[in-house]
């Protein structure tokens, strides 16, 4: 509902009716300070599942993280009780835990449920002889599961949204943020179809640092973001990104360096 109520004060503002605009943003507020004071345990720096309850689920804590209903400063505790949990939700419940995660900058252990050969993964999905994704992790959870859901096909958007980074952040694809979260991948390369044209990334491991090629196709800009404090210390090509032609250093931003770059094809390193 908050989140409703964000957008429809967006859409507000868009439209000229800046008084309806302000009022939603008032009752966003409202409901975020009312969640809080109705589900955090200060105590256990955690997210109850409900009024008169003090049973913390993976659940109440993934969703309100997701949802952006975490203060900043409960988010080390929120966050270490998600890992505490592991994969204790539904092949759904998956996408919502994942984005959760790698919003939060956990992109190791997010990778780690990616890749996980546990009953709850997506590899058990393999060894039971599916070729689509299942409604849910096993037959021993849902005996009457089928095997062909879209719905547990959580990892073929979070790998081109979160670990690869790649959102618009205007309406067709204008331009777009590319921020790879790939944790302790040393390879990974990916190519998306976009109305413009393809997006396409290629991320590699060095043993100083890492290497980062982008291609952004012809009428789009994009906002790349580099795993790094000090954007001195980011090649494009051979020279600095900073003086590279088609590059602009932006900002740091929370353990980032923000480029916004052209039409073109980059190739990034440090």
């Amino acid at each position: 509902m908050m989140l409703l109520m964000v957008l429809m004060s967006e859409i507000a503002n868009v439209v000229g009716r800046t008084a309806e605009a302000e009022n939603y943003r008032i009752k966003s507020a409202r409901l975020y300070q009312s969640f809080n004071q109705a589900f955090f345990d200060s105590a256990r720096g955690v997210y109850v599942d409900g009024i008169g309850t003090e049973h913390a689920s993976l659940h109440a804590n993934m969703f309100a993280l997701n949802f952006g209903l975490v203060p900043e400063q409960h988010l080390p505790s929120v966050v270490a009780f998600i890992k505490s949990r592991g994969m204790a939700c539904s092949v759904y419940g998956s996408q919502h835990l994942l984005d959760a995660l790698y919003d939060a900058g956990e992109a190791d252990y997010a990778l780690s449920l990616l890749t996980a050969k546990t009953d709850r993964s997506w590899l058990h999905m393999l060894d039971v002889g599916s070729t689509m994704t299942m409604e849910a992790w096993d037959i021993k959870y849902k005996p009457n599961l089928d095997w062909n859901h879209a719905w547990g096909a959580a990892p073929a958007s979070i790998i081109v949204r979160k670990m690869m980074g790649i959102e618009p952040l205007t309406p067709g694809y204008k331009s777009v943020k590319i921020k790879p979260q790939v944790g302790n991948l040393t390879a990974a390369k990916l190519k998306t179809p976009t109305i413009r044209g393809s997006i396409l990334c290629e991320w590699k491991t060095t043993g100083s640092g890492f290497s980062f090629a982008v291609t952004v196709p012809a009428n789009m800009t994009a906002l790349v973001y580099l795993p790094v404090s000090d954007p001195a210390s980011v090649k494009e090509g051979n020279i600095s990104a900073l003086k590279a032609l088609g590059v602009k250093f932006v900002r740091v931003e929370k353990g980032f360096v923000v480029f916004e770059v052209q039409a073109g094809t980059y190739n990034f390193a440090t």
